[in-house]
């Protein structure tokens, strides 16, 4: 079991260190892009700009911001696109890896990811980048599949602290591959050089996450084993002498750090009537959340006037700081707290966070000192919040999940509830958070320039502290399915 969560997290940093590459982009890319197309008014582009520029008429009329505006939100619109296809597609690869075996599946999707990248190289125009996207987000199934398998692979008691080290490998490379990413995006490849082909104006970045997504794609190929259906090399883990989790549990059978064997099995209908609950749960969190993440640095940038490298060492310190508190903090404290507990207080920080963000503009011009204490105090929370409530809800929600498995006597597997196969299930709980990633940043970015950062922080601490209250059930249910 440690091999292969050692193969899983290693695999999750080539991976996701490949996604972060391009985040720093977006602004650039636009521009450059837009400079290419300007004289082509029935392009791509040009209609999509003044696709946007109809919605920033309706909602914002002053012209102060127009410009600006409509690139942020053509960012937005960039993530949300990709974020709205994983919503889409991430069940069916779920299904897809429990009815074929998780790894055969996660290779099918590393084609398309190299796919995309090679699509990015050549992009010289906004609609074949905007392809390469689609297929990226039609592609991409590492991060749920990686979950999947470390759920195959551990017991109900210590899968919460084997699913940590997803939330360690997105804190690790958000550090790193953005920085990557703009360095490597100053190096332009000489002209020419590809036998006189015109690449991408980020054809290095891009030929950098080519190279990683080859490189992963063949360290899983030799050392990933497959753990679910006929090729598994694994079974699932025994908890306290059973294969199953759903055949002798409840959802209460941890209670004070102590397990109970005895108890009831806990009904299916309640399980996935819990499971619905975390999807909606995991919806409404990043769909706050993520609008917060984008709109941070177009604060800094309005309110402080900071550049590039200042946003960086921002974002990296929140990456470092959830990085130390998923590896030292919370995947001890989790098991003794309890999965819908940890995530409550992650909600929670974010009402701080939230709360803080929204005096800063009333101290950031008259007392910029306390506008920096009160900007480090919500980087601080934001990696509390960061480090624990989407590891923790998909903790949660994995261990609703039937355990598969064999049956002790009969020796034959056991048959899982459609609703409850990890693969599906899990992919079902990824897509209520892909689909809050693409409304979240849109919505943010119209409030933020409509009525102001203040304004919208206010009423997100407000929509999250209603949240915080409404997950008050889940963090008094235990989450052990035994």
């Amino acid at each position: 079991m440690a091999k292969v969560e050692t193969i899983v997290f290693l695999s999750l940093v080539l991976d996701l260190f490949a996604f972060t590459i391009p985040l720093p982009l977006f602004p650039r890319l636009i521009e450059w892009y837009t400079l290419r197309e300007s004289s082509d008014p029935s392009g791509f582009l040009a209609r999509t700009l003044v696709f946007i520029s109809q919605i920033r008429g309706s909602l914002f009329k002053s012209t102060q911001h127009s410009q600006r505006w409509d690139v942020v939100l053509l960012g937005g619109l960039m993530g949300s696109v990709f974020s709205t296809l994983q919503f889409l597609v991430s069940p069916k690869i779920g299904s897809l890896s429990d009815k074929y075996g998780r790894k055969r599946i996660l290779l099918l999707t590393m084609l398309g990811n190299i796919l995309s990248a090679l699509i990015w190289i050549k992009s010289t125009t906004f609609a074949t980048y905007m392809l390469s996207r689609v297929v990226g987000g039609l592609s991409e199934g590492n991060v749920q599949l990686a979950i999947a398998i470390l759920s195959d692979v551990t017991t109900p008691e210590n899968r919460s602290k084997a699913l940590a080290h997803v939330g360690i490998a997105f804190a690790i490379c958000f550090c790193i591959g953005p920085p990557i990413g703009a360095y490597f995006a100053s190096k332009p490849l000489p002209s020419g050089i590809f036998w006189g082909l015109e690449m991408n104006v980020y054809a290095v970045p891009a030929i950098l996450t080519l190279i990683l997504l080859v490189a992963e794609t063949i360290f899983l190929i030799m050392a990933l084993p497959e753990t679910r259906g006929k090729g598994a090399q694994f079974k699932t883990p025994t908890s306290n002498g059973h294969a199953n989790g759903h055949t002798n549990g409840a959802a209460n059978g941890k209670a004070n750090g102590t397990s109970n064997p005895k108890q009831p099995r806990v009904p299916v209908e309640h399980r996935i009537q819990l499971l619905k609950a975390l999807q909606w749960v995991h919806f409404l969190f990043l769909g706050l959340f993520s609008g917060v993440e984008f709109t941070l640095t177009f604060l800094t940038f309005d309110l402080m006037d900071w550049n590039n490298k200042q946003n960086g060492a921002l974002i990296g310190s929140i990456g470092i700081i959830s990085a130390l508190l998923q590896g030292g903090y919370v995947r001890r404290a989790t098991s003794k707290v309890g999965e819908g507990k940890m995530a409550r207080r992650g909600v929670w920080s974010c009402v701080a966070a939230l709360a803080l963000l929204a005096l800063l503009p009333r101290y950031a011009a008259t007392n910029p000192s306390i506008g920096m204490k009160l900007l480090q105090a919500a980087a601080v929370c934001m990696a509390f919040t960061s480090a624990t409530v989407v590891n923790s809800l998909t903790a949660f929600a994995s261990l609703q999940c039937d355990e598969g498995g064999f049956d002790k006597e009969t020796g034959k597997p056991i048959v899982e509830h459609p609703e409850l196969a990890k693969g599906k299930a899990l992919g079902k709980f990824r897509s209520s958070g892909q689909l809050g990633r693409a409304i979240g940043p849109i919505l943010a970015c119209a409030s933020y320039w409509t009525f102001g950062p203040s304004a919208t922080y206010a009423v997100s601490a407000v929509a999250m502290t209603v949240l915080a209250g409404g997950m008050r059930h889940l963090a008094q249910t235990k989450s052990y399915t035994r």
